[in-house]
C-alpha cells in the first residue's frame, strides 16, 4: 500500500527555535553588535519612556513609512532594558513577517514564549510585535492581552501606517499609546552619520532675544551632506550603504512606495484601482513643491476629483504627502482651496522614481523646499501655509492659531542673488509690511547675515543650517513637552 500523504503543520519546536535566533540576549545579555554599533535616533529619547512606563496599563504602538528604523529602534529599546538590569528571559523580540508564525495569535505567541524561556510568571515581560500588521485582527488581540495582563508591557510596530493608525484609533481607546516614527530629520542624519562636529553653537541676538544659532564649519562641506540627505537621507538603512545609493530606485521603489500603494490596504479608504493611486503619487512626486489645483491634477491624471479627494487623504495618512494650503497677502484662507501644494515628506523618495538630484538641476529649489517643510512636518502642531496673490508669492508662512495673524514668514532659495540684491524681495518685503512684520528668514546657498531694508530686517542663512536647526529645536521641543 503507498502511504496516504498529509500535510505537516509548524511545530510548536520549530517556533521557539525561531524565537531562540532572534533573541540572542537570552543567553548574551546583548543585542546583535552590528545593530548596537549604530547611533540611536534622537527619537529614541521619546519613546523609550513610553515603554518604560508601566503604572499606565497600555500597549505601545509603533507605527510609522517603511524603513524609517522602527525595527532597529525596538532592538535598541530591548538594549538599553537590558542595561537597566531587566531580566534578559522577560524580553521577547518577534518578527511576525515571518511565515513560521502564520496564524499565531498574540496570546498563543506568549504562552510559547514563556514555554522557551521557562519563564512561567505573568508578570514583569516586554514583548516586542514586529510588524503587527501581518497578524489579523491583531488590535483585538492586542486589547486582550493588555487587559489579561495588566503587569507586563506590550510594545508592537507596523509599516502600514494608514491602516494601523485607523485600527489603533477604532480598537485601542484607552489602551494603546500610538508613537509616529517620521523619516530622518537632517539633524538626525547629521547625529547617526556621526558629523555633529561639522556644526558650532552660537549664542546671538535673534528678533530681539537671546538664541542658539548653528554655525558650519564647513559650508561645502555641510552642503555636500544635505544634498546626499535630499537623495537618500530619510532612510538609516541608505544613509550607510553605497550600494543601495547607487540603485535607490531598485530598493526604495519596490520596498517602500510599492508597499505601501499596492500592499498597505488601501481598500479601507475605498480604493480599488491601487495602478491609478500609484500612477498620481507618482505625478504628486515629480512635483513636489510645486502649487496645483483640483482642476489640473483631476486633467493631467486623468482621475475624477471625489476620487482624487480620496487618493490624497491615503496618501497623507500613510505619511507620503503632506498638503499645505495657501493664504492671500493679507494672511487670509481662502474659502474654496482650490489651490495648495503637496510636498513629500521624504525627498529621497523623489530620487528612487526618477534619479539622484544634482546641485545644477533645474527642480533643485523644489527639493530644498520640501526638504525644509519635511522638517517642519515632525512638529504635530504643523499650521504652516504658503501665500499667494495675485502679484507675488512667500514660500512658508507660520499663523498663530487664535489669532489667524503671521507670526513669521520664510523665503526658502537655493541662490544667492537675494543676499547680494536683498531689494528684489519684493514679494516678502510686500507681505511682511501687509501683516506688520518686522523680520522675516530667507535661506541660501552659502550666505549668511542680516540686512536691513524699508525697516524690515532679513536674517539670511544657508538652507542646510536652516534644515538642520528646524530639526534639532523640534526635537528638543517635544523632549522638554
Amino acid at each position: 500500500m503507498s502511504k496516504q500523504n498529509t500535510l505537516i503543520s509548524i511545530s510548536e519546536n520549530l517556533i521557539i527555535e525561531r524565537l531562540k535566533f532572534e533573541n540572542p540576549w537570552w543567553i548574551t545579555r546583548e543585542i546583535d553588535e552590528d545593530i548596537n554599533k549604530f547611533n540611536r535616533r534622537l527619537y529614541f529619547n521619546l519613546f523609550y519612556p513610553l515603554v518604560e512606563e508601566t503604572s499606565v496599563n497600555r500597549a505601545v504602538v509603533l507605527m510609522g513609512p517603511r524603513r524609517v528604523g522602527k525595527t532597529v529602534m525596538m532592538l535598541h529599546t530591548i538594549q538599553y532594558l537590558l542595561e537597566k538590569g531587566i531580566e534578559q528571559k522577560k524580553i521577547c523580540y518577534v518578527n511576525t513577517e515571518n511565515p513560521v508564525y502564520n496564524n499565531l495569535g498574540l496570546e498563543k505567541f506568549f504562552n510559547i514564549i514563556r514555554q522557551a524561556t521557562s519563564e512561567n510568571t505573568l508578570t514583569g515581560w516586554y514583548i516586542f510585535f514586529d510588524e503587527i500588521q501581518y497578524l489579523k485582527d491583531w488590535e483585538i488581540h492586542l486589547k486582550v492581552l493588555v487587559d489579561s495582563y495588566p503587569k507586563s508591557k506590550f510594545i508592537v510596530s507596523g509599516s502600514a501606517a494608514a491602516a494601523l493608525k485607523m485600527k489603533s484609533t477604532e480598537s485601542g481607546t484607552g489602551r494603546f499609546t500610538d508613537f509616529m516614527l517620521p523619516p530622518l530629520t537632517f539633524c538626525e542624519y547629521i547625529h547617526l552619520k556621526k558629523l555633529d562636529k561639522l556644526l558650532i553653537t552660537e549664542m546671538e541676538k535673534l528678533h530681539g532675544k537671546i538664541s542658539r544659532t548653528f554655525k558650519a564649519q564647513d559650508i561645502n562641506e555641510l552642503n555636500k551632506h544635505f544634498i546626499d540627505y535630499i537623495n537618500f537621507g530619510g532612510y538609516p538603512e541608505v544613509i550607510f550603504s553605497p550600494i543601495i545609493q547607487q540603485n535607490p530606485g531598485r530598493y526604495i521603489r519596490s520596498d517602500i512606495v510599492d508597499k505601501v500603494l499596492l500592499r498597505d490596504l488601501p481598500s479601507l479608504y475605498g480604493i480599488q484601482d491601487v495602478q491609478e493611486l500609484n500612477t498620481l503619487f507618482t505625478m504628486l512626486a515629480y512635483n513636489s513643491g510645486n502649487e496645483i489645483s483640483l482642476n489640473d491634477l483631476s486633467k493631467n491624471s486623468g482621475v475624477e476629483k471625489h476620487l482624487l479627494k480620496k487618493y490624497l487623504l491615503y496618501l497623507e495618512t500613510a505619511f507620503l504627502i503632506k498638503i499645505v494650503h495657501r493664504v492671500d497677502d493679507n494672511s487670509r484662507k481662502f474659502k474654496r482651496a482650490n489651490y495648495f501644494k503637496i510636498y513629500l515628506t521624504n525627498t529621497s523618495i523623489r530620487s528612487a522614481l526618477f534619479t539622484p538630484i544634482q546641485v545644477t538641476d533645474d527642480m533643485m529649489g523644489y527639493l530644498i523646499e520640501t526638504a525644509i517643510y519635511s522638517q517642519w512636518l515632525h512638529d504635530s502642531k504643523f499650521f504652516l501655509s504658503y501665500a499667494r496673490w495675485q502679484k507675488g508669492e512667500v514660500d512658508m508662512v507660520y499663523l498663530n492659531e487664535e489669532t489667524l495673524k503671521p507670526r513669521w514668514a520664510v523665503e526658502i532659495k537655493w541662490s544667492n542673488h537675494f543676499f547680494n540684491k536683498p531689494g528684489d524681495l519684493k514679494s516678502l518685503i510686500y507681505f511682511c509690511k501687509r501683516n506688520k512684520l518686522d523680520s522675516a528668514f530667507v535661506t541660501t546657498i552659502d550666505k549668511e547675515g542680516i540686512i536691513e531694508i524699508q525697516g524690515i530686517k532679513f536674517y539670511f542663512e544657508p538652507a542646510s543650517i536652516y534644515a538642520y536647526t528646524v530639526g534639532k529645536n523640534i526635537i528638543e521641543k517635544i523632549n522638554t513637552d
